[in-house]
C-alpha cells in the first residue's frame, strides 16, 4: 500500500483542537485548514477536501479524489461541476444530526400532546383557564403509532427514541429487501442499524397506504433533484384527521400549497415545519397565520457540538480513506442522495 503524503484541505472552521485530532490520525496526512477561503494555488495539489461552499471547478483540482461536504444533504450543492464530476468520491455528513434531530420531532409531538403553544399564549396573557383538566388531556405518545416517510439514519434513530417511549413505528423505505443499513455513519448505541423496530416497512409508494395508520407521520426523506414531493395531495388526504405531520427533510418534499390547504381545512390536526420551499419563510406565506402549525427556522439538526460530531464523522472516513475501505454516506448519484 502505498505511504505517499495525502494532501487534505480543510476549508471549514474547525477548531485548533479538532484539527490537532485530525493530524494525529496518520503522519500521511498533509491537513491544512484554508477558511473561509481557499487560494487557487491550492487546488491543484488537493486529494481530499472537506467543504461546505469551496468548490474548485474540476480542472482546478486534477488529483481530488474525494470531497467530504458539511451536511446530510447535497441538494445545494448538486450542481457544481466537482460534485457532478465521475471520479470524485462525495460522502455527507448524515448521521451526525439524528440523535437531536429525533430529539426535535419528539420535542413537537410533545408540543402537539400538551398543547405547550396555547399554555405560552395563556401565560402571556397572564390567564389561568376556567377549565384547564378539560382544555389540557393529553393523549400519551404510549400506544400512538409513528410513521416515517424515509427510513434512514434520522428515521432510525427516531425509531429507537418512539420505541423506547411505547409507541408502534411504521416506516417507508427503499430498498425492502435490505432492512440493515451498514454502510453510513451511526453514532454508537444510537438508531436502528439492523432495521428491526419497525413492525412493518412499506415502499415509497405505499406512503398513503401507511399514513392512514398512523398518528403522526415525520418527513425525513431525502430531497432528489426533478422528484415529485413525497408527501401530496393525496397523501394528504388519506392521513387521520387527529393526525401531525413533521418536516425535518426539506421543504420542497411536500407540496406546500397542498398541506396549506390540509391545514386551513382541519383535514389534519396540524404540522411541525422546520423546512420550507422558500427559506426564509416568506412574511407572506399563510403559513404564519395557521393556529395549528409550529414554525421552526431550519434548525433541527443545530448542535452545540456539530463540529465536533462532523470531525469524528470524517476522522472515521480519513482511516477508510487510507485503509482503501469502503468511505461511509457515499453519495450515489443515480437515486440522487
Amino acid at each position: 500500500m502505498s505511504q505517499e503524503p495525502i494532501h487534505v484541505v480543510v476549508a471549514m472552521d474547525f477548531s485548533d483542537e479538532i484539527m490537532a485530532k485530525l493530524r494525529a490520525i496518520s503522519p500521511r496526512l498533509q491537513i491544512e485548514r484554508l477558511y473561509p477561503n481557499v487560494p487557487d494555488s491550492v487546488w491543484p495539489q488537493v486529494e481530499v477536501l472537506y467543504t461546505q461552499q469551496n468548490f474548485p471547478e474540476p480542472a482546478q483540482a486534477p488529483r481530488l479524489r474525494w470531497l467530504q461536504t458539511h451536511s446530510a444533504g447535497v441538494d445545494t450543492m448538486i450542481k457544481q461541476p466537482i460534485v457532478k464530476a465521475e471520479d470524485v468520491e462525495i460522502t455527507t455528513t448524515s448521521g451526525i444530526h439524528a440523535v437531536q434531530m429525533s430529539e426535535y420531532c419528539l420535542a413537537m409531538m410533545l408540543a402537539f400532546n400538551y398543547k405547550i403553544p396555547l399554555l405560552l399564549e395563556l401565560q402571556a396573557k397572564a390567564e389561568w383557564p376556567k377549565k384547564p383538566r378539560d382544555m389540557f388531556a393529553p393523549n400519551t405518545l404510549r400506544g400512538q403509532t409513528l410513521g416515517i416517510a424515509g427510513y434512514g439514519s434520522i428515521g432510525r434513530e427516531l425509531a429507537r427514541q418512539a420505541a423506547a417511549l411505547g409507541m408502534t413505528v411504521l416506516a417507508t423505505k427503499r430498498n425492502l429487501k435490505e432492512t440493515a443499513d451498514l454502510d453510513s455513519y451511526v453514532e454508537a448505541g444510537t438508531g436502528d442499524p439492523e432495521g428491526v423496530i419497525p413492525s412493518r416497512l412499506y415502499p415509497p409508494e405505499a406512503l398513503a397506504s401507511m399514513v392512514s395508520l398512523c398518528d403522526w407521520l415525520v418527513v425525513t426523506t431525502p430531497l432528489v433533484e426533478g422528484a415529485p414531493p413525497v408527501v401530496d395531495e393525496t397523501v394528504l388526504d388519506a392521513m387521520k384527521k387527529n393526525a401531525v405531520i413533521i418536516n425535518v427533510a426539506r421543504g420542497a418534499v411536500i407540496d406546500e400549497a397542498a398541506l396549506i390547504s390540509a391545514l386551513s381545512s382541519k383535514k389534519i390536526a396540524g404540522a411541525a415545519l422546520d423546512v420550507f420551499k422558500e427559506e426564509p419563510l416568506p412574511t407572506t406565506s399563510p403559513l404564519w397565520n395557521l393556529d395549528n402549525v409550529i414554525i421552526t427556522p431550519h434548525i433541527s439538526g443545530n448542535s452545540t457540538r456539530y463540529h465536533e460530531k462532523a470531525a469524528a464523522l470524517f476522522a472515521e472516513n480519513l482511516q477508510r480513506y487510507m485503509e482503501n475501505k469502503p468511505l461511509l454516506n457515499r453519495f450515489i448519484h443515480k437515486r440522487g442522495y
